[in-house]
Protein backbone atom coordinates (compact mmCIF):
# COMPACT_ATOMS: atom_id res chain seq x y z
CA UNK A 1 0.00 0.00 0.00
CA UNK A 2 1.73 3.16 -1.40
CA UNK A 3 -0.24 5.60 0.72
CA UNK A 4 -1.67 4.54 3.82
CA UNK A 5 -5.12 6.10 5.35
CA UNK A 6 -4.98 7.65 9.17
CA UNK A 7 -7.59 8.47 11.11
CA UNK A 8 -7.07 10.99 13.86
CA UNK A 9 -10.01 11.34 16.86
CA UNK A 10 -11.25 15.01 17.72
CA UNK A 11 -13.42 16.51 20.04
CA UNK A 12 -14.18 17.53 23.75
CA UNK A 13 -10.92 18.55 24.15
CA UNK A 14 -8.67 17.01 21.70
CA UNK A 15 -6.29 19.73 20.71
CA UNK A 16 -3.75 18.29 18.94
CA UNK A 17 -5.04 16.71 16.20
CA UNK A 18 -4.03 19.66 13.17
CA UNK A 19 -0.13 19.10 13.99
CA UNK A 20 -0.35 14.82 14.05
CA UNK A 21 -2.25 15.57 10.89
CA UNK A 22 0.67 17.24 9.38
CA UNK A 23 3.29 15.17 10.86
CA UNK A 24 1.55 11.75 8.74
CA UNK A 25 0.77 14.16 5.56
CA UNK A 26 4.54 15.02 5.52
CA UNK A 27 5.68 11.69 5.61
CA UNK A 28 2.96 10.63 2.98
CA UNK A 29 -0.23 9.55 4.20
CA UNK A 30 -3.37 10.50 3.52
CA UNK A 31 -5.36 11.96 7.00
CA UNK A 32 -8.99 12.15 8.04
CA UNK A 33 -9.57 14.26 11.23
CA UNK A 34 -13.27 13.26 12.47
CA UNK A 35 -15.28 13.83 15.56
CA UNK A 36 -15.73 11.12 17.99
CA UNK A 37 -19.91 11.45 17.53
CA UNK A 38 -19.16 10.97 13.66
CA UNK A 39 -16.99 8.34 14.42
CA UNK A 40 -19.66 6.85 16.40
CA UNK A 41 -22.65 7.05 14.69
CA UNK A 42 -20.64 5.37 11.70
CA UNK A 43 -18.47 2.76 13.33
CA UNK A 44 -17.64 1.17 10.55
CA UNK A 45 -15.42 4.02 8.73
CA UNK A 46 -12.94 2.75 11.00
CA UNK A 47 -12.44 -0.17 8.82
CA UNK A 48 -11.51 1.80 5.79
CA UNK A 49 -8.31 3.46 7.46
CA UNK A 50 -4.49 1.88 8.39
CA UNK A 51 -3.87 4.03 11.50
CA UNK A 52 -6.01 4.81 13.82
CA UNK A 53 -4.48 7.96 16.18
CA UNK A 54 -5.83 9.27 19.45
CA UNK A 55 -4.00 12.75 19.59
CA UNK A 56 -2.75 14.77 22.93
CA UNK A 57 -5.14 17.39 24.33
CA UNK A 58 -7.60 17.39 27.43
CA UNK A 59 -10.21 15.59 26.51
CA UNK A 60 -13.32 16.68 28.60
CA UNK A 61 -11.28 18.85 30.61
CA UNK A 62 -9.70 16.03 32.73
CA UNK A 63 -12.82 16.19 34.99
CA UNK A 64 -12.89 12.09 35.31
CA UNK A 65 -9.28 11.30 35.43
CA UNK A 66 -6.80 12.00 32.39
CA UNK A 67 -8.31 10.54 29.28
CA UNK A 68 -11.00 8.65 31.52
CA UNK A 69 -13.64 9.57 29.86
CA UNK A 70 -13.20 9.64 26.45
CA UNK A 71 -12.09 5.72 27.09
CA UNK A 72 -15.35 5.28 28.70
CA UNK A 73 -17.12 6.91 25.35
CA UNK A 74 -15.12 4.84 23.18
CA UNK A 75 -15.54 1.46 25.10
CA UNK A 76 -19.01 1.94 25.48
CA UNK A 77 -19.53 2.43 21.54
CA UNK A 78 -16.72 1.56 19.98
CA UNK A 79 -15.68 -1.21 21.17
CA UNK A 80 -16.71 -4.01 18.55
CA UNK A 81 -14.82 -2.38 15.34
CA UNK A 82 -12.24 -1.46 17.60
CA UNK A 83 -11.44 -5.13 18.22
CA UNK A 84 -11.20 -5.71 14.88
CA UNK A 85 -9.27 -3.13 13.89
CA UNK A 86 -6.55 -3.86 16.00
CA UNK A 87 -6.87 -7.74 15.19
CA UNK A 88 -6.17 -6.71 11.46
CA UNK A 89 -2.73 -5.68 10.13
CA UNK A 90 -3.22 -2.15 11.55
CA UNK A 91 -1.55 0.51 13.59
CA UNK A 92 -2.85 2.67 16.68
CA UNK A 93 -1.11 5.33 17.92
CA UNK A 94 -2.13 7.00 21.28
CA UNK A 95 0.04 10.95 22.38
CA UNK A 96 -0.39 12.38 25.67
CA UNK A 97 -4.13 12.21 26.95
CA UNK A 98 -4.43 9.37 23.76
CA UNK A 99 -1.86 7.12 25.49
CA UNK A 100 -4.15 7.75 28.50
CA UNK A 101 -7.18 7.22 26.70
CA UNK A 102 -5.25 3.90 25.22
CA UNK A 103 -4.40 2.73 29.24
CA UNK A 104 -8.12 3.32 29.91
CA UNK A 105 -9.03 1.31 27.39
CA UNK A 106 -6.81 -1.93 28.48
CA UNK A 107 -5.56 -1.44 24.46
CA UNK A 108 -2.20 -0.59 26.34
CA UNK A 109 -0.54 -2.85 27.69
CA UNK A 110 -2.80 -5.46 26.37
CA UNK A 111 -1.22 -8.83 25.85
CA UNK A 112 -0.90 -12.27 24.32
CA UNK A 113 -2.98 -13.88 26.87
CA UNK A 114 -6.72 -12.17 25.62
CA UNK A 115 -6.45 -9.22 28.27
CA UNK A 116 -7.67 -6.76 25.95
CA UNK A 117 -9.23 -4.17 27.44
CA UNK A 118 -8.29 -5.19 30.81
CA UNK A 119 -7.21 -2.02 32.59
CA UNK A 120 -3.12 -3.17 34.37
CA UNK A 121 -1.26 0.27 34.57
CA UNK A 122 -2.07 3.72 35.41
CA UNK A 123 -1.12 7.45 34.25
CA UNK A 124 -1.24 9.32 37.32
CA UNK A 125 -0.85 13.01 38.61
CA UNK A 126 2.85 13.70 38.81
CA UNK A 127 4.99 13.72 41.68
CA UNK A 128 5.32 17.55 41.29
CA UNK A 129 1.75 17.45 41.72
CA UNK A 130 1.83 20.54 38.99
CA UNK A 131 1.63 20.42 34.98
CA UNK A 132 4.98 19.50 33.53
CA UNK A 133 6.02 21.24 30.20
CA UNK A 134 9.52 20.55 29.54
CA UNK A 135 11.75 18.79 26.83
CA UNK A 136 12.98 15.89 27.73
CA UNK A 137 15.76 13.02 26.72
CA UNK A 138 14.00 9.30 26.20
CA UNK A 139 16.05 6.31 25.04
CA UNK A 140 14.97 3.40 23.10
CA UNK A 141 14.13 0.30 25.41
CA UNK A 142 14.34 -2.96 23.70
CA UNK A 143 10.84 -3.73 22.05
CA UNK A 144 8.99 -4.63 18.89
CA UNK A 145 6.93 -1.31 18.72
CA UNK A 146 7.01 -0.46 14.72
CA UNK A 147 6.72 3.33 15.31
CA UNK A 148 10.35 2.92 16.92
CA UNK A 149 12.48 1.41 14.32
CA UNK A 150 16.21 2.50 13.85
CA UNK A 151 15.64 4.62 16.87
CA UNK A 152 18.15 4.82 19.74
CA UNK A 153 17.37 8.28 22.00
CA UNK A 154 14.77 11.04 21.46
CA UNK A 155 14.69 14.46 22.43
CA UNK A 156 10.97 15.23 22.80
CA UNK A 157 8.59 17.62 24.87
CA UNK A 158 6.11 16.74 27.43
CA UNK A 159 3.25 18.80 28.69
CA UNK A 160 0.90 16.78 30.79
CA UNK A 161 -0.16 17.01 34.54
CA UNK A 162 -0.96 12.76 34.90
CA UNK A 163 1.72 11.27 32.99
CA UNK A 164 3.42 9.12 35.95
CA UNK A 165 3.28 5.32 35.05
CA UNK A 166 2.36 2.89 37.65
CA UNK A 167 1.09 -0.21 38.34
CA UNK A 168 1.87 -3.84 40.46
CA UNK A 169 5.79 -5.04 40.20
CA UNK A 170 4.14 -8.38 38.78
CA UNK A 171 2.84 -6.39 35.91
CA UNK A 172 6.14 -4.27 35.33
CA UNK A 173 8.09 -7.75 35.67
CA UNK A 174 6.12 -8.60 32.47
CA UNK A 175 6.36 -6.11 30.71
CA UNK A 176 9.74 -5.76 31.30
CA UNK A 177 9.93 -9.48 30.46
CA UNK A 178 7.79 -9.40 27.27
CA UNK A 179 9.50 -5.76 26.02
CA UNK A 180 6.56 -4.05 26.18
CA UNK A 181 8.46 -0.73 27.63
CA UNK A 182 9.26 1.18 24.61
CA UNK A 183 10.63 4.43 25.67
CA UNK A 184 12.22 5.81 28.86
CA UNK A 185 13.28 8.99 30.51
CA UNK A 186 17.07 9.38 31.02
CA UNK A 187 19.39 12.48 31.75
CA UNK A 188 21.07 14.34 29.49
CA UNK A 189 24.31 11.89 29.34
CA UNK A 190 21.35 9.37 28.50
CA UNK A 191 21.61 7.67 31.47
CA UNK A 192 18.72 6.26 33.32
CA UNK A 193 16.70 9.07 34.95
CA UNK A 194 15.97 6.69 38.19
CA UNK A 195 12.75 8.83 39.06
CA UNK A 196 15.17 12.13 39.34
CA UNK A 197 13.64 15.43 38.48
CA UNK A 198 13.32 16.89 35.64
CA UNK A 199 14.78 14.08 33.81
CA UNK A 200 11.79 11.87 34.75
CA UNK A 201 9.39 15.03 34.76
CA UNK A 202 6.60 12.75 36.72
CA UNK A 203 8.06 10.19 38.95
CA UNK A 204 7.16 7.21 36.13
CA UNK A 205 7.71 3.71 37.68
CA UNK A 206 11.23 2.58 35.91
CA UNK A 207 11.10 5.72 34.17
CA UNK A 208 8.41 4.42 31.52
CA UNK A 209 7.42 7.01 28.72
CA UNK A 210 6.15 5.25 26.54
CA UNK A 211 4.02 1.50 25.94
CA UNK A 212 3.62 -0.55 23.21
CA UNK A 213 1.12 -3.92 22.87
CA UNK A 214 2.57 -7.28 22.31
CA UNK A 215 3.43 -7.59 18.32
CA UNK A 216 4.27 -3.90 18.58
CA UNK A 217 1.87 -2.47 16.54
CA UNK A 218 0.07 -0.15 19.29
CA UNK A 219 1.80 2.69 20.60
CA UNK A 220 1.39 5.01 23.63
CA UNK A 221 4.05 7.77 24.51
CA UNK A 222 3.64 10.82 26.84
CA UNK A 223 5.74 13.03 24.84
CA UNK A 224 4.83 14.96 22.13
CA UNK A 225 6.46 13.33 18.94
CA UNK A 226 4.64 16.02 16.95
CA UNK A 227 5.98 19.45 18.17
CA UNK A 228 9.75 18.12 17.14
CA UNK A 229 8.89 17.28 13.64
CA UNK A 230 10.84 20.25 12.56
CA UNK A 231 14.27 21.21 13.50
CA UNK A 232 12.95 24.52 13.69
CA UNK A 233 10.68 23.08 16.70
CA UNK A 234 13.40 22.72 19.04
CA UNK A 235 14.24 24.85 22.20
CA UNK A 236 17.54 25.80 20.60
CA UNK A 237 16.27 27.23 17.61
CA UNK A 238 17.25 30.76 18.02
CA UNK A 239 21.11 30.00 18.50
CA UNK A 240 21.41 26.82 16.36
CA UNK A 241 19.48 29.56 13.16
CA UNK A 242 22.28 31.84 13.97
CA UNK A 243 24.46 29.51 13.11
CA UNK A 244 23.14 27.39 10.35
CA UNK A 245 21.12 28.32 6.90
CA UNK A 246 17.14 28.14 6.52
CA UNK A 247 17.35 25.05 4.54
CA UNK A 248 19.35 23.58 7.32
CA UNK A 249 17.45 24.59 10.52
CA UNK A 250 13.81 23.58 8.39
CA UNK A 251 15.07 19.68 8.46
CA UNK A 252 13.75 16.98 10.18
CA UNK A 253 13.19 16.86 13.85
CA UNK A 254 13.55 13.99 16.18
CA UNK A 255 9.61 13.71 16.61
CA UNK A 256 9.95 12.81 12.51
CA UNK A 257 10.82 9.20 12.66
CA UNK A 258 7.71 7.88 14.64
CA UNK A 259 5.26 9.10 11.69
CA UNK A 260 7.78 7.60 9.17
CA UNK A 261 8.26 4.54 10.52
CA UNK A 262 4.32 3.90 10.65
CA UNK A 263 3.77 5.17 7.21
CA UNK A 264 7.02 2.93 6.17
CA UNK A 265 5.08 0.13 7.77
CA UNK A 266 2.33 0.02 4.94
CA UNK A 267 5.07 0.50 1.80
Amino acid sequence: MAQPQVLLLTGYGINCEEETAYAFQACGAKTKIMHVNDLIAAPETLSDYQIFVVPGGFSYGDDTGSGNALANKMRHSLWSELMEFVAADHLVLGICNGFQVLVNLGLLPGGSDNRLGERRVALIANSSARYECRWVNLAAADSDTVFLRGVESLFLPVAHGEGRFFTTPETLAELQERRQIALRYVDNENRPAAGLFPFNPNGSLDDVAALCAAGGRIFGLMPHPERAFRMNHLPSWPEYSALNSDAEWQKDGPGRIIFANAVDYFS
